[in-house]
């Protein structure tokens, strides 16, 4: 290695875990993420610390549960002492940029003027696109001067369009390939990783792209390769002695999305439909790895593979359909809250298969350490420098992950406070302040379809759970400030 190692960090928007081909996924087309996967270790249960973007988001880039870094909502803000993982790279000499979304502070035309509220976050060169579409911004413009990705397109002569899939409520066509915002953020990233070839400082590039977040709208040219095979994509896994709603939430998401805003009624979608939304979701995810192709080839073209991690992984998973729920909200499935995480470079072994759990809180010392940076105070999250040592081990007996009111879609007496924790063999979800929740065998019952919270021969597993969740909130307290003396 001749210096500190380069690092390029793809963050893809709502992707859950098995939508590669390296997951396990055999109607996807992901060679380039499954080569990296092959070059790299993959951690087979990864898990984010809020299903919901800006809290994982404040998490995994400062190493801090929501609840500690008061980021516990989209729509928040977060607080201006946060020490993002970014920061503390250029502090140590990085030139750090990004491309796409950060959502760290209010993103809705609403409340951001045209560009979301910054902190001293450390990045140098900063190409913002929330989402790709423009969005109408109260008591001015449209605010498309601020989303990059616009700009860019008209550049090119091009507006944004997405009209609706033939015959399809439920899934849109979206922009060519070389018009999308994926590969929009790839080339901001390739020209990045161009110009600091053969500097002699090491840089920091987050790749935060929108997709597959709904709507599901990818390429025409990639849907149609599904197309013909339709029939044989598996519908969403609801049992039909299965109760649609576990929770008062989950009720009220299975009758639609968001309150019915976003219209994905489980039961008024047809067996087509729920096909035709995964495939587009899927298709989606192909193109995601046609952009990665061209950046690790960017890599390679300009000498900087072998001296820069890669990382590839997801803020939170994507419900489509499953267990009768689309998006994404306050529910804590397997397909909500696991996500990909792939790292290669220096320092990390290649062909390795990590099956111990992991927190992506875990993200940030983790780097630090293979940068050879000092952790941060502040920090909770626990290196995973030892699960990547080849051996295939290293990480945790359990998760946890939190939702505190943190989508605004709900009517206000539901408004609900929720936590999760798993273990190998269980999980239990505790909504607080209600007789609500959720308890799973996952040794019997791996696809979460028997809530056993109120069977009365679960007692002692509940209050196993309720136990190891009383100790993982206890120590999400903040580490901050330090104490300075005895007393």
């Amino acid at each position: 290695m001749d210096r500190a190692p380069n690092i390029l960090w793809i963050c893809t928007d709502q992707q859950r875990w098995d939508t590669l081909g390296c997951y396990g996924n055999a109607f996807v087309r992901t060679p380039n993420i499954d080569r990296l996967a092959a070059q790299g270790t993959l951690f087979e249960r990864a898990y984010a610390q809020s299903p919901v973007c800006t809290p994982s988001r404040a998490s995994f880039l400062t190493g801090r549960y929501p609840r500690t870094t008061r980021t516990r909502q989209n729509g928040q803000d977060i607080p201006a002492d946060e020490r993002l993982m970014s920061r503390v790279l250029a502090d140590q000499g990085y030139a750090c940029g990004l491309a796409g979304k950060l959502h760290l502070s209010a993103c809705h035309p609403s409340a951001a003027p045209l560009i979301e509220r910054r902190i001293d976050d450390g990045y140098i060169n900063f190409h913002w696109s929330h989402h790709p579409a423009r969005s109408p911004q109260k008591g001015a413009m449209n605010n498309w001067a601020a989303n990059e990705y616009d700009t860019w397109l008209r550049e090119r002569g091009a507006d944004y369009e997405t009209p609706p899939f033939e015959g399809s409520k439920h899934v849109q066509v979206g922009m060519p390939a070389d018009l999308h915002q994926t590969t929009w953020c790839a080339e901001k990233a390739i020209s990045f990783m161009q110009a600091n070839a053969g500097l002699s400082h090491p840089w920091m590039f987050s790749v935060n792209i929108f997709d597959p977040h709904h709507p599901f709208d990818p390429p025409a040219e990639y849907l149609e390769r599904y197309l013909d095979r339709l029939d044989d994509i598996p519908l969403p896994n609801v049992d039909p002695a299965e109760p649609q709603s576990k929770t008062t939430v989950q009720g009220i998401d299975h009758e639609g999305a968001y309150g019915g805003r976003a219209g994905f009624a489980f039961d008024s979608m047809s067996d087509r439909d729920h096909r035709l939304v995964r495939a587009a979701y899927w298709a989606m995810c192909d193109l995601i790895d046609d952009q990665v192709g061209r950046m690790l080839d960017a890599l390679d073209e300009t000498g900087q593979r072998h001296n820069t991690i890669v990382i590839f992984m997801s803020d939170h998973g994507e419900m489509l359909g499953d267990h009768g729920i689309y998006l994404k909200g306050c529910y804590f499935y397997e397909e909500a809250v696991r996500v990909p995480l792939i790292m290669a470079g220096p320092g990390i072994a290649a062909g390795v298969r990590v099956s111990d759990m992991v927190e992506l809180v875990d993200l940030a010392p983790t780097l630090l350490e293979l940068c050879g940076i000092k952790r941060e105070p502040g920090m909770q999250g626990r290196s995973l420098a030892p699960a990547l040592d080849g051996s295939g081990t290293g990480g945790r007996d359990n998760v946890y992950c939190e939702y505190y009111n943190a989508m605004p879609w709900h009517p206000p007496e539901v408004h609900p406070q929720a936590t999760m924790v798993r273990t190998d063999d269980m999980k239990l979800v505790v909504i607080h302040g209600a007789d609500e929740g959720e308890l799973y065998d996952l040794r019997a019952d791996p696809q979460e379809r028997h809530n056993l919270w109120s069977d009365p021969e679960r007692v002692n597993d509940k209050l196993a759970m309720y136990r190891r969740l009383a100790d993982r909130m206890a120590w999400t307290v903040d580490p901050l400030p330090l104490r300075r003396a005895d007393f």
